[in-house]
Formats: C-alpha cells, structure tokens, sequence
C-alpha cells in the first residue's frame, strides 16, 4: 500500500494497539485518524462515522463478541412469546425483555414477589433430597381474569448466594378457556345421555327427540356460541343427508336433503363422504356452499362419528366473514362426537319395541319351548283320561289352545318387520260399524308398512286408498274424498305435513293421523299440525289394536 492510499484511509485506533508504536506513529502522521482510549468510546464513534479500518489489541476485539452475543441474545429473547425477565433478590426488575414488559403491572409485580418467594426458599435447607435452588411454579388470575403461569429459577453462586432469579411468564388465559370449553362440552355431552329412566319412560318417540333437541340447543348457545345450526343424520338407506334438528336456520333446508357424495352436494355431503371437518371463510367465495342461512358469509361443517363411523354432520353458520376458527372446529368435533352418540341411543330407544323384541322373543322361545310342549302333553293325556266329563275337557282343551296361541305369538315377534306388531295375516274379515265403508287414506313411502296396513284395514270392511309418496296422497285428495288420512311424515317428494294440510284444505273435518318411524321432526311438522288439528300421532312400529284405537277415535270425534 503506497502513502497516497494511505492518506485517503479513515482509521480509528483503539487504545494501545499491537502494531508498535513506530507504525502507529506512521499511519497517524499518514492517514485520517481518531483515537479512542475505550471500547464504549469507540462503540460511540463507530455508530455515527465510517472507518476503512479499526486497529487495536486483540484483547479489546473479545469486548466486540461478547457484545455481539450479548445483542444477539437479547434480540431473541424479545421474539420469545413468553415474558423473560431477570429479578433481583430484593424484588426488583433488573431486565425484561419486550414481551415482559407487554404485561401488566399486576403481572410483572406478582412476578417479582414470587421471585422474592424463591430467592428466599433457595436460602433454605434441602427437603425431601430436593435442592432449595431449584424452580418453583406458580398460578394466579389476574383481575382482569387472565390465568398467567410463572416459572422462577434462582441463580446461586458457590457460597450459595442467590445472585438474581430468572422468571419465565406464560399467558395461560387462552389455554385455561380451552380447556375449560372442552370441559363444558364434555358435560354437555354426558347430559345428553344422562336421562332420567322414569321421566324417558314415559315420553314417545317425538318427545325423546325434542328433550334431546333442547339439551343440544342450549349446548351450542351457551358453550359454542353458535345461533344457527343444522343436524343432519346419514339415511344409510338412501344415502341421503336428513335435517333432523336445526335453530336459526330457515325452513327451506329441510325440504332439501344433499346426499352424502364429495361434488355437487355441497359442503355437508362432502364432510359426510370425506368424514373431515370443513370451515368455509368466506360463502361467496366458495363453491361447495350451498344457500343456507340469509345473508350467510361463513360456515364450519363436522361429521358425526359414532366409532369413526360418519353417521351424520353438523353445520353452522354465521353472518360474518371467518366467524369460524380453529378453537371452534376442535370443539364442534368433540361436540358432534357426543351428538351422534346420543343420537344413537334415541334411534335404539325409539325403535326398541322392533329392534328388541326379535332378539327377546328368541330368548324367551328357547327357554319355554320345552316346558309349553310338557303342557300340551300333559294336557292331551288328562284329555283322554277324562273322559266323559266333558266340562274338564273343555277346560283342558282352553289350556291347550291358550298354550298353542303363546307359542305363536312369540314364533311371530321373533319374526317380526318393522310396521306393524301383532298383525296375523289371514285371519278373518271382521265387523265394525264404525270401520265399515270408510273410505281411508293410507300414505307411506315403504311398500311393507303401506301394503299392510291396508290388508288390515280392509280386513275391517274399509275401502282403502294408497299412496307411495306424499305428491301422489296430495293428487288423491284433490281427486276424492275421504274419510280418514293416514300420513308418514318423512315422504319423497311432499311431506306428512303438506298431506295434512292439502287434507285440511279440502275439508277441515277429515281427521289426520300422521306416523313416522325415527321420531325425527325436523320441520316441527307434529308440533304445527297439533295445533291445526292433527287427530293423533304413531310411532313405528306400532300394534295393529293401537292403529284401529287411534282410527276408531278419529273416526268418532267427527262432527256429523
């Protein structure tokens, strides 16, 4: 390097530096220097000019790395998202880097007095083989009700002097809110299977489903915070997606049921075909979502699993854009796990008297079908013995036909189809004079249930009309009259309501019995038709005494 070079270097020499004192001399007479007598002076200096180059000791350059490790390390600690601080042992803040400081002064004066607690616990004698230095946590809720937890570790020098305490502090609020949601659910959920015997007992199908419908209710108010939902069941049968419980929600959806299928079924047929949760942010903009709530920009959908088994989904909705979040679809997914459950447990309760009467009469049948042939042995052989007295082989002859009848009917339940109980098909035509030439209704979407009520019905000199789906009754009623209307609720097409009321519309005197099979209302078609009128209501399966019971009342309840 030649003198002119050197004249156009800025230099900063820092103390004493290791060049000797001949080349320093020489680049101080030669080149534009400064002298700095400190590392801090230097550092002052080297934040507002530029040098070409810096000499000095080595010694005096080891200040630069730990100063750089110092900054670096700081500099991580603010990207912490847990507050750091370092305490003195009488209770003061030495340091903190910024998430520290973001708390309140409540937190950081709760941090400095548990760190005072520890520093002053370290001091003391090892218990249970634990050192006093370690550790120790704490709890505490502020006023404004955030949960903050506190880690403080003592730092003790080797004559076991506790220099400062370092506290580590988590804002906990939002994890205690989620657990503390997941909590309420989980409450929530066992309610809904916690129903009391006696009170279940004595509800029907509809009224299970509505006191199940109202504990789900209040759940998804008061826990989820959701206003408007729907709950639809998977129909295995026709794989189709069936409202069975909404709020908030208008009626047109449950006159549309999607199937469970991944395109063109929207968001809940494709939860229920791909068995994941889905949180549409924002509706407009997404082209699964299929109309539902007025004005709706957001919406989560979550399958119902019974045993990882989609068996129906859940959707909500909102008015807002990204009303849903990830909190939100962990806890609908714990929720809807409890739905389904219970949801089963309704469809076993509602359909007991079909679901386990085959099973209880093959039990019962196995066990008296020995002891009923010892009767009818018995019986025959007394029969022989008496002869002559003919009023104790009538006797005997009654035990044995009633023994006969018992073995029949139990034969029958454990064959039984879902409809009707107690039906004996080819059995006599019988009388009735409340029955005979009435002309009757009868309209259901299962060929079975349809086919046999009606051979049951003219058995008692009825003339029976049927419909296979809820259109064809309404083009009936238009067509003829009639004396009784025997409705499902749940029909292609048109449902037991609008049979009920196309029923009313031609004249308000035709009673209507309305039946269904699950129990599910989804359209509170029971409720509104109560109130206009409805003549009774049957839950399947039913007893053939039970359906003539409800038609002869309708029948007789007209106004002549």
């Amino acid at each position: 390097m030649n003198e002119s070079q050197v004249k156009q270097m800025h230099v900063l020499i820092l103390g004493q530096p290791d060049c000797g004192d001949e080349v320093a001399r020489w680049i101080d007479e030669h080149a534009d220097v400064e002298h700095a007598e400190t590392f801090d002076e230097a550092l002052r200096v080297l934040r507002t000019e530029h040098f070409d180059v810096v000499i000095g000791h080595a010694a005096e350059f080891l200040h630069t790395q730990e100063a750089h490790v110092a900054g670096q390390a700081e500099a991580d600690f603010d990207r912490f998202n847990q507050g750091v601080g370092i305490v003195t042992p009488e209770g003061d803040l030495a340091w903190a880097n910024l998430r520290m400081q973001s708390f309140s002064g409540e937190v950081r004066e709760n941090t400095c007095r548990c760190c005072v607690e520890t520093a002053r616990a370290a001091l003391g004698e090892p218990v249970g083989g634990l050192s006093p230095a370690q550790g120790r946590s704490f709890s505490l809720t502020t006023k404004d009700n955030e949960s903050i937890e506190i880690q403080a570790t003592p730092v003790v020098d080797a004559a076991r002097r506790v220099t400062e305490v370092i506290a580590v502090v988590r804002d906990a609020t939002r994890v205690r809110r989620v657990q503390d949601t997941i909590d309420a659910i989980d409450r929530a959920g066992w309610e809904l299977l916690c129903l009391d015997v006696e009170q279940f007992a004595r509800l029907d199908a509809q009224e299970r489903l509505s006191l199940l419908e109202q504990k789900v209710l209040r759940c998804i108010q008061e826990i989820l915070h959701f206003d408007n939902f729907e709950i639809r069941v998977l129909n295995k049968r026709t794989n189709r997606l069936e409202c069975v419980l909404s709020a908030g929600m208008p009626p047109v959806i449950a006159e549309v049921d999607p199937y469970a299928g991944s395109t063109g079924n929207g968001i809940c047929g494709y939860v229920a075909a791909q068995g994941r949760s889905y949180i549409c942010p924002d509706a407009a903009r997404d082209p699964r979502y299929r109309p539902g709530l007025e004005q709706a920009r957001s919406s989560l959908t979550v399958p119902l699993l019974l045993r990882d088994e989609v068996v129906g989904v859940a959707n909500f909705e909102s008015t807002r854009v990204a009303a849903f979040n990830e909190d939100d679809r962990q806890f609908a997914e714990i929720f809807a796990r409890h739905v389904a459950l219970a949801l089963h447990v309704l469809a076993l309760l509602v359909s007991e008297r079909h679901q386990t009467t085959g099973r209880l009469g093959r039990d019962v049948m196995a066990e008296i079908t020995a002891p009923l042939n010892d009767i009818l042995t018995d019986v025959e052989g007394l029969v022989e013995d008496y002869l002559g007295h003919d009023d104790l082989r009538h006797r005997l002859r009654a035990i044995s036909e009633n023994a006969v009848r018992i073995r029949e009917t139990i034969k029958e339940m454990t064959t039984q189809k879902p409809g009707l109980i107690g039906l004996r098909p080819g059995g006599p035509k019988r009388e009735d004079p409340l029955l005979k030439g009435k002309r009757i209704l009868v309209a259901d979407d299962e060929d079975m249930i349809r086919d046999t009520v009606r051979d049951v019905l003219i058995g008692y000199g009825c003339e029976v009309c049927d419909a296979k789906d809820g259109a064809a009754a309404i083009e009936l009623i238009a067509q003829k009259a009639f004396d009784l209307v025997l409705s499902d609720i749940k029909m292609p097409n048109r449902n037991g309501y609008e049979v009920f009321a196309a029923a009313k519309d031609a004249d308000p005197n035709t009673p209507v019995i309305l039946t269904t099979g699950f129990g599910y209302d989804p359209n509170h078609t029971i409720v509104r038709a109560r109130r206009e009128g409805l003549a009774a209501v049957l839950f399947k399966p039913f007893k053939v005494d039970q359906l003539l019971g409800e038609i002869r009342m309708a029948l007789a309840s007209v106004k002549k």
